[in-house]
């Protein structure tokens, strides 16, 4: 028994394991960290554009509502639309078409340049002095 106890600690028994993987976590992580921080500034990135999206089609439909009206569409977008944003306001005999664009603020330098819009569409109230752009 005791040449089993001898020779279980330097031939590949239980003792030599712990040697054998030393160190292993620190290389994984390391070879997975860069990827890691990819998917999370590409993560944070993708609910910054959903935000925007929001934002614009907020503005969109306010700037819609405000031409239809009567009232100047642009100006009442622009209180709504995110930081950045522009504004096109269209007249179509009864309709008014109003396209908000603006850009995604990304995480991170290297990934590309992101522009969401919004578009809403309102008809023209009766009685009201005409739409305004």
């Amino acid at each position: 028994m005791s040449a089993d106890r001898g020779t279980s600690g330097r031939a590949g028994g239980a003792g030599s394991w712990g040697v054998r993987e030393r160190g292993s976590f620190t290389a994984e992580l390391a070879a997975g960290l860069p990827a890691l921080m990819l998917l999370l500034f590409a993560g944070l990135t993708a609910v910054n554009a959903v935000t925007t999206r929001a934002g614009c089609l907020d503005a969109a439909r306010e700037a819609a509502l405000a031409a239809a009206r009567g009232e100047p569409g642009s100006a009442a977008g622009s209180r709504y639309a995110p930081a950045g944003a522009d504004i096109s306001v269209t007249v179509a005999g009864d309709r008014v078409t109003v396209t908000v664009r603006a850009p995604v603020r990304s995480f991170g330098a290297r990934l590309p340049r992101l522009t969401v819009s919004g578009t809403a569409v309102a008809a023209v109230e009766p009685g009201s002095p005409g739409p305004l752009p």
